[in-house]
């Protein structure tokens, strides 16, 4: 009997050199913006305006603009702010542990992941300053001496626990992503014509070599960054979903919500990262670098992370009818049945049902159908969020403090405005920025001549 091995395809099509590397990835730099760089850049400017003026229109006149009320005290806000931080999960995922398990495809997409990492941290950090209403004296929530005054930095709070993880998850993810641009950051330098820009490349390259002194430096302190940052993927959503499990109210203390919220934020963060490669790899020709393989392997994580999270779902109810207790009980029920039904059943479809289209072959190989899949991913993970918190919140144990909710406009502008800041931010990090990472991508090379 024969046994053929399957000869992988591969990861860089096209029979392209290191010189041909470096002109493709340095080409979007070294010229002039395109037609289609500019449209969208307008377009995302102009929702990063909407959120510079709902957020100034909240604090001049108050955090009333918010539909949030005694029950729903948390509403868009914290559900934006979760829904940002799971987005940030696959950029230290697919370069870190992807990295320690030596996968050479994250090489072409762990730069940009990286990226919307930074870049969803920061859109996610907005909604729990404002929120606080007072945003002049947000440094309250640190850990600072009592010399500012006669605050006692309460350490119990879980809310003083999210300062610490996601600040550590931004610094270690800038840091990373920074020292991997280095290598790149030099090879424009010497490159690009302009002075200022020559000034700029010289100064952020830190006098970058190239040496063989250089490199092993790099490759050690690559090590040792992400071997800091694999546990922090765990930690920061993991310490988001104690929030929600050390409280009283029913749907919320279970202990399922933090291998339940790590599996959704890497989900969502997956789906975030198809949808901008998917677009990127076609209006800026990357198509021999950001290969169908890449977007295959994307799909199958997505199928797996989207099966655990319906896992979770459907653990969920069960829990709650095999605890006996009512309260528990009717939360979930009024989850599926009540007056928010559309918003868990769209969660459902969307989280559940959805990637297990992946299955089939054809559909983790079709580019503009990955790309549908993961708009739908986002939509649903949102969804989730809001079902957690709303559904729960809005019916207490007292029948008289019932009450609905709904977003204000101000809250909607805010939470459009994010999308501007965060695309915006990726428009400009492309066009000044290498968006795949040259020198790694050279190593995997059939052709080296």
């Amino acid at each position: 009997m024969n046994h053929d091995s399957i000869i992988r395809q591969p990861l860089v099509v096209g029979g392209k050199t290191p010189t041909d590397v470096t002109a493709d990835i340095s080409r979007p730099i070294l010229n002039k913006p395109s037609t289609s760089w500019r449209v969208g850049f307008v377009i995302s400017f102009i929702f990063l305006l909407l959120l510079v003026w709902t957020i100034g229109y909240t604090v001049w006149t108050g955090i009333g603009v918010w539909n949030i009320n005694k029950s729903v005290m948390w509403g868009w806000d914290i559900t934006n702010f979760v829904f940002w931080v799971g987005i940030g999960h696959a950029g230290t995922l697919i370069s870190a542990i992807l990295l320690l398990f030596r996968q050479k495809w994250r090489m072409s997409i762990n730069r940009s992941a990286e990226a919307m990492t930074i870049f969803a941290v920061m859109c996610a950090a907005i909604f729990p300053v404002f929120h606080m209403g007072r945003v002049w004296v947000a440094y309250w929530a640190l850990p600072l001496p009592n010399s500012f005054g006669s605050l006692w930095a309460n350490f119990q709070s879980p809310l003083l626990w999210d300062v610490f993880a996601i600040s550590t998850y931004f610094s270690v993810s800038l840091l990373f992503w920074y020292l991997g641009l280095i290598p790149d950051i030099a090879t424009i330098r010497d490159k690009i014509k302009t002075k200022a820009g020559k000034f700029w490349y010289r100064v952020f390259s830190m006098g970058w070599t190239g040496s063989t002194r250089t490199w092993a430096r790099y490759e050690v302190v690559s090590l040792i960054l992400a071997g800091l940052s694999t546990p922090l993927v765990l930690s920061v959503h993991t310490i988001v979903s104690t929030d929600f499990a050390t409280s009283l109210v029913p749907g919320w203390h279970t202990t399922i919500f933090p291998p339940y919220f790590v599996a959704g934020a890497i989900f969502s963060g997956f789906g975030m990262v198809l949808t901008l490669l998917i677009v990127a790899r076609k209006v800026m020709n990357y198509e021999n670098y950001i290969t169908i393989g890449h977007l295959e392997a994307m799909a199958k994580v997505v199928m797996l992370t989207g099966t655990m999270v319906g896992m979770a779902y459907i653990t969920e109810f069960f829990v709650a009818w095999y605890s006996g207790v009512e309260y528990e009980q009717y939360a979930f029920i009024n989850r599926a049945t009540g007056p928010y039904w559309w918003a868990y059943w769209s969660m459902m479809f969307c989280n559940l049902v959805s990637p297990q289209v992946f299955w089939f072959k054809w559909a983790r190989t079709t580019p503009w159908f990955i790309f549908m899949i993961s708009i739908v991913v986002n939509v649903g993970m949102w969804f989730e969020r809001f079902v957690i918190i709303v559904t729960s919140l809005h019916r207490d144990y007292l029948p008289s403090s019932w009450v609905m909710y709904s977003a204000s406009w101000t809250e909607i502008g805010i939470f459009l405005g994010t999308f501007g800041l965060f695309f915006t931010c990726f428009f400009l990090f492309s066009k000044f920025l290498p968006v795949i990472n040259m020198s790694e991508l050279k190593t995997i090379l059939k052709n080296r001549e």
